[in-house]
């Protein structure tokens, strides 16, 4: 396939209302949607479709056959006007599915920046996806769940409605999700269950080992101190006013509300 050169596919549709940035190429027989708005130098392969209304960013790959910001797959969904938002520096392999958000979830579908979707990946209405995430082949998210920043999730993972992913956390291959993930963890099973920090993400990201030691210390006290949830958070918390890390877990912990995997 061709790099981006600012081509369009005599075989492309381009409805009118749609607006292209600069240096964009788009592949053959794609189509791009009245209300669609794509930014500089992106790149669309062959046979992708792109609904809106919907907002991309600069320097995003759209790889062949993937169906982006189409109607949310919710029943209570009659035909509002809804959005999907995404940023910058995206990967979206083949046959990624990505849905626009509904009128009762807060209308907008959200993906960040620099996230790599791989193929098959699926993300529902609703969803909040931050920076530097990795979804490997056919992860899937339900509606309105949200992804924090550096979270990987592994191949053919689940993840149940409402449920959240914390910062740098980590889902083995074939992880079913049914609820909240915390920041740092390591989770693997069906359903999944805590397996320790995710050591090996966090020095990539240049976590130093004491700060390493001081979020496998909060696992200790949230996992293995048999301490209820409410007392283990405040017993974390007394260790975030030197520690940013911990402040992070406390506030995840804060704002969870389908209760965490423990």
């Amino acid at each position: 396939m061709t790099e981006a050169t600012g081509m369009i596919h005599s075989t492309a549709i381009i409805e009118s209302g749609a607006r292209i940035g600069s240096n964009v190429a788009i592949g053959a027989y794609s189509i791009i949607a009245a209300g669609v708005e794509i930014g500089d130098d992106c790149w669309v392969g062959p046979h992708v479709v792109i609904q809106g209304p919907a907002r991309i960013g600069k320097r995003n790959r759209f790889y062949q056959f993937g169906s982006i910001g189409s109607d949310p797959q919710d029943k209570k969904f009659h035909g509002e006007q809804t959005l999907l938002e995404i940023g910058d520096d995206n990967m979206f392999r083949e046959f990624v599915t990505v849905n626009r958000g509904t009128d009762d979830g807060g209308g907008v579908t959200r993906i960040g920046n620099d996230n790599w979707l791989m193929a098959y990946v699926h993300l529902a209405h609703d969803c909040i996806v931050g920076n530097h995430t990795i979804f490997a082949n056919a992860a899937s998210l339900a509606g309105h769940v949200r992804v924090d920043d550096h979270a990987i999730l592994g191949g053919f993972t689940l993840v149940h409605q409402f449920c959240q992913i914390g910062a740098h956390a980590f889902t083995s291959m074939g992880s079913v999700i049914n609820r909240d993930v915390p920041p740092y963890v390591t989770v693997a099973g069906n359903f999944a269950e805590p397996k320790g920090i995710n050591t090996e993400g966090l020095k990539r990201r240049g976590y130093s080992a004491e700060k390493i030691l001081s979020i496998r210390r909060a696992y200790k006290t949230l996992y293995l101190s048999g301490l209820p949830l409410a007392e283990a958070r405040n017993q974390i918390e007394q260790t975030t006013g030197v520690d940013d890390e911990l402040r992070t877990l406390v506030d995840f912990i804060d704002r969870s509300e389908r209760s965490l995997i423990r």
